[in-house]
């Protein structure tokens, strides 16, 4: 396992975690209600996926 040879200061630190971010949940505008859905996902709102009734809603 790598183990540091020095003790890393505040500023890298902060620096380096500045630039670990969340990214946005990506989203897509379903076909038939034009309602926004998870990509290659059963719209949760009217229940269709790949243009068939897939869930009961």
């Amino acid at each position: 396992m790598a183990v540091p040879k020095r003790k890393m200061s505040r500023s890298n630190t902060r620096s380096r975690r500045a630039n670990w971010k969340v990214s946005a949940v990506a989203t897509v505008a379903c076909p038939q209600c034009k309602s926004p859905k998870l990509p290659h996902a059963a719209c949760s709102t009217c229940g269709t996926y790949n243009g068939r009734q897939v869930l009961e809603v």
